[in-house]
């Protein structure tokens, strides 16, 4: 896999609709705007019918101004009250989320796209309402009463009925842990697919071209001026096809030593350039490029939701909450995501110019890495727990039916020899013991004997 390229390729930046969506303020003021749009036309309907330019049905007569005031003011008022309950629903929800399933997880919740929705739905026929109220006009001796406008602030009244059934039913689904862990795994998988393609494709290179990148990477170590960072946090985004065009421009090569997902520290190096001539007009490059902020984000970091799905896992293994049984649901999400990735190509990170020069390397995606971040920590918060080393025994026999090169098979093995080894120093039960070395047993005649499944075990519940 080391002599793989990656293809540069533009797309509207991940980041910026990561935070688009992670916050409670755009969906509802986007709403908000379109009622305003739909004020004007049917404001602008009703002047003309004021005017014996067309005429509307019979059944849109409101009655009187005081009428329509009182209807509007009842809308108005009630809208405004429920509105107010939804967003004290969904603060206690964050709350909850918070303490049950970690801190990381408020924003799978902010970016909910229903809850989104409710709230600017409520706070949209607020704003409508009102400005019907303000249209109509009694000071003349012919009075203007908006009916046209009136009977859709009533239609969009039912429609509020109807977004606050979905709301209360969508928010009991979604707390559900259960739930939490299958959205998560999506988010996985959706991340796997932008990040790891299923084969090589056009990016493939030969032999040569990849001991080409092995030289130019000892030329930057060896050659190659570092730039430090100016700024510290989560790395969440990289511009590469942004640094190509800049390094093109300066016909110069950028080595950077930081994944999106990495911490990066404010004046600790960043990056390497090569010719050291050019690090000047590269480092702000660099920094424009750069999207570094106080939490991590799935754009182009598919290990972030690994280590969500580790934390749920952890916590319920902790003597506080002690729920086994959700940490074994976390392993098995943990599982399908492995599996996913097993079946993935993890490309090399090297970018090129269209006349295929190298112009940007960045730190590899790790095997190794991805399959110890799901399983190192919820190994040691499982020990002297049969279930769940257990299950991970299980899980890990079904990653290695996916695998498609030795080399991910050792770093499995690894891993199932530390269950192994982690249970015979804590389990205590003779027969536990035996049930954990029985599937260790069938996993190793797996491995040696790649094709055939090992040896039937029922899962333990």
């Amino acid at each position: 896999m080391a002599g793989h390229t990656r293809k540069v390729r533009s797309w509207l930046p991940d980041w910026r609709r990561e935070a688009l969506r992670t916050n409670l303020w755009l969906v509802p003021t986007l709403l908000t705007l379109a009622v305003v749009a739909l004020f004007a036309i049917t404001y602008t309907i009703d002047q003309a019918a004021y005017h014996g330019d067309l005429t509307l049905p019979a059944w849109m007569n409101e009655g009187s101004a005081d009428a329509g005031r009182q209807v509007l003011s009842a809308i108005a008022a009630g809208v405004i009250t429920v509105a107010g309950v939804v967003f004290s629903v969904t603060i206690v929800v964050l709350t909850l989320a918070s303490q049950q399933f970690g801190p990381r997880m408020l924003r799978n919740f902010i970016r909910d796209f229903g809850t989104q929705v409710s709230l600017g739905a409520f706070v949209a026929t607020f704003v409508f309402s009102v400005l019907s109220l303000g249209s109509i006009n009694s000071s003349s001796a012919r009075q203007f009463v908006p009916h046209l406008t009136i009977t859709v602030c009533l239609f969009l009244l039912l429609v509020d009925v109807a977004v606050l059934i979905y709301f209360i039913h969508h928010t009991a689904v979604t707390i559900q842990l259960p739930q939490v862990m299958a959205g998560i795994s999506a988010d996985l998988h959706a991340a796997i697919d932008m990040q790891f393609p299923l084969e090589p494709g056009l990016g493939q290179v030969d032999a040569e071209h990849a001991t080409d990148v092995d030289v130019v990477t000892r030329r930057l170590s060896a050659e190659g001026i570092t730039i430090p960072s100016r700024t510290s946090g989560y790395l969440q985004f990289v511009r590469h096809e942004r640094l190509v065009d800049i390094a093109t421009e300066h016909d110069s090569v950028v080595q950077l030593l930081y994944r999106p997902g990495h911490f990066v520290t404010t004046g600790l190096p960043m990056a390497r350039v090569w010719p050291p001539e050019t690090a000047a007009a590269c480092r702000e490059a660099l920094d424009k490029a750069h999207v570094a902020g106080p939490y991590r984000t799935l754009s182009q970091d598919p290990v972030f939701a690994i280590d969500q799905l580790v934390e749920i896992a952890i916590r319920a293994l902790s003597p506080a909450v002690n729920d086994t049984f959700t940490a074994l649901t976390c392993i098995d999400w943990l599982t399908d995501g492995l599996c996913e990735v097993t079946r993935r190509y993890l490309p090399r990170g090297v970018y090129r110019d269209d006349a295929r020069v190298i112009r940007v390397i960045e730190p590899s995606p790790d095997y190794s890495r991805i399959v110890n971040r799901a399983c190192d920590k919820v190994r040691q918060a499982g020990r002297g727990m049969p279930a769940v080393l257990i299950r991970q025994m299980d899980g890990i026999s079904k990653v290695i039916a996916t695998t498609t090169s030795d080399a991910q098979r050792e770093v499995l093995m690894r891993q199932v020899d530390m269950i192994l080894r982690a249970g015979e120093d804590d389990i205590e039960e003779a027969n536990d013991r035996r049930d954990l070395e029985v599937r260790h047993q069938a996993i190793v005649r797996q491995y040696q004997q790649f094709g055939h499944h090992p040896t039937a075990t029922d899962d333990l519940d």
